[in-house]
């Protein structure tokens, strides 16, 4: 019985997401196809990266990143928000469940969300772009990385958060600039000296870098320096998680 309570609540997290399907996975999927659609024909004739990688491709990896970290905060920032608004959080609390556990059970099921919704976009993606794969272990450790800290980043922001509307705020005036500021849709190479800068204190660069140099072998940093930056980051967040986990912050009220 040990390990019941953890099974059981990871179970529920899955099913909470795959319940709706249609809005959790393929429905990201398609948003991020309109985004490759789109940025592709309007600035692939403008944008030149790495040399000759086909901005297009030069996309994809980015795309398929970016849609796997706002999936994975959504799934624990909106289902933590969602059971303290309606109550049931108090089941949960309740469970003979340790913090490690209820962290564990959260972030796991919120990194499967991800991960499935990137690699539909992925298998999408390549029917119409050619894309080379240069290290397989680099794509699967960034990504695995970067899910699992925007899956923390998702229970800090659900745990922080009373309303709905100060989840919104969080994503959208952190998680979405943070994003789209990490080098998703150009080569920092091309950016001033100044955004260059303010670009590597940015930890969500480091992991679509990574991610990306898993494809082409190039990138603007290297990649195990990537690695432990990214790592470090997911030591850092983990850490706060349990420590207001244990603490019983917002969540106990």
């Amino acid at each position: 019985m040990r390990y019941k309570g953890f099974q059981t609540l990871f179970y529920k997290e899955i099913l909470r997401f795959h319940k709706v399907f249609l809005q959790t996975v393929l429905a990201p999927v398609v948003t991020t196809l309109l985004y490759l659609l789109v940025f592709s024909n309007a600035l692939s004739e403008h944008v030149k990266v790495f040399g000759a990688i086909d901005y297009t491709a030069f996309l994809v990896p980015g795309l398929v990143m970016m849609t796997v970290i706002q999936n994975s905060f959504a799934n624990s920032s909106s289902s933590l928000i969602q059971s303290k608004v309606t109550g049931n959080i108090v089941f949960v609390l309740l469970a003979p469940l340790s913090h490690v556990q209820f962290y564990l059970a959260f972030v796991l099921a919120a990194m499967v969300r991800g991960l499935v919704t990137g690699v539909g976009v992925f298998l999408v993606a390549v029917l119409f772009v050619s894309l080379p794969l240069e290290n397989l272990w680099y794509v699967i450790i960034f990504a695995l990385l970067g899910s699992a800290i925007l899956a923390t980043l998702g229970i800090i922001a659900g745990i922080w958060s009373e309303k709905y509307d100060q989840l919104a705020g969080f994503q959208n005036f952190f998680i979405m600039p943070l994003t789209f500021l990490s080098g998703v849709f150009y080569s920092i190479d091309a950016l001033p000296p100044f955004w260059q800068v303010l670009s590597h204190a940015n930890p969500f660069f480091y992991m679509i870098d990574g991610f990306r140099y898993g494809f082409f072998g190039v990138s603007d940093v290297n990649p195990l320096y990537s690695i432990l930056i990214v790592l470090s980051f997911l030591v850092i967040c983990s850490s706060l998680t349990v420590f207001l986990l244990k603490q019983g912050y917002r969540l106990r009220d």
